[in-house]
């Protein structure tokens, strides 16, 4: 039987943990479809056909399914699950939104945050702050996974374009309706899938000072801000920037931590990064023992002297 993996999109274009979570399904050795929902959509569902390896998209286009809500999303799901052996979805704010819903209205187990398949039935997921690696089998008939998409590099467009099919949005009671959006706008790259962040701690003190000292230098690498809880609860930036178990996972080429001293939380959010570099003055700070390069040095004379540098 099929994996059936659901599309992230933001209603403009496919989001590029699709393809992440497309390398996952597509280690589990059996045919992918992917499953493209929402309100005039068509063109992500041709966006999607063109990934590499694709076996159909499913489309399912229909003003009940606009703004991702997963009430009738998930209605939707488990109208075509019987076709499928396993459902799978970018571990994003959706999928940990859509996916526990999917798994009890099919009452299976649900395996989250996927960072490796084994086999079709045994996966791998970190535990405990990502301080340990579960192994965890499933013998339901079928399989729900979340995926970390920052463990599996994205697929890419295939030679070839998937068949595009249309499925109705399942009927549903009106149980939840969507209301309104506030949407943040930033020339930086989104976070999640930047390829490079700068992220800022609590020894900035303060909200200005951590965009006086962070920004300038992610503007010269052109690269996506970050911040650690401390700061993020301390008031130096917006909870949407935050880094760590309980904030966005991610793994850029390159990582730079400013001020943080790396606590267990925020190491579980990156230290998947290609290449992580630190800055403190603390020698003893905990960032340094999963560092590839650390300075230490105030940050203060630090991150000016090092834009200066750029500059130049």
């Amino acid at each position: 039987m099929s994996t059936l993996l659901i599309a992230e999109h933001d209603g403009q274009s496919l989001n590029q943990a699709t393809a992440k979570a497309l390398t996952a399904a597509r280690a589990l050795g059996a045919p992918v479809d992917i499953l493209v929902a929402g309100s005039g959509v068509r063109t992500i569902a041709e966006e999607a056909a063109r990934l590499d390896s694709v076996s159909r998209v499913r489309l399912a286009d229909d003003p009940a399914l606009a703004h991702a809500l997963a009430e009738p999303l998930a209605e939707l799901v488990l109208s075509i699950a019987g076709d499928y052996a396993a459902i799978v979805a970018p571990a994003t704010a959706n999928g940990k939104n859509l996916l526990p819903r999917v798994a009890a209205l099919l009452d299976v187990m649900q395996v989250s945050e996927v960072t490796a398949v084994l086999s079709p039935d045994t996966f791998e997921r970190p535990i405990y702050a990502g301080n340990a690696i579960e192994t965890v089998q499933s013998h339901d008939k079928i399989r729900v996974l979340t995926v970390r998409t920052a463990a599996f590099p994205p697929t890419e467009a295939g030679s070839a374009t998937a068949p595009i099919e249309t499925v109705g949005a399942a009927p549903t009671p009106p149980r939840s309706h969507f209301v309104s959006e506030a949407l943040t706008t930033s020339e930086r790259p989104e976070l999640a899938g930047a390829r490079i962040v700068v992220s800022g701690g609590r020894a900035l003190g303060s909200a200005e000072t951590f965009e006086a000292v962070i920004a300038p230098l992610a503007d010269r690498l052109k690269a996506a801000i970050g911040a650690s809880r401390a700061a993020v609860d301390a008031g130096y930036a917006g909870n949407d920037l935050q880094v760590g178990q309980t904030g966005k996972v991610v793994a850029p080429d390159l990582y730079i931590a400013v001020g943080i001293s790396g606590a267990i939380q925020h190491l579980a959010g990156m230290k998947d990064s290609k290449v992580i570099v630190a800055i403190n003055k603390d020698g003893e700070a905990p960032i340094f023992q999963i560092a590839d390069y650390g300075l230490v040095e105030d940050l203060f004379t630090a991150v000016p002297a090092l834009v200066a540098a750029l500059d130049a």
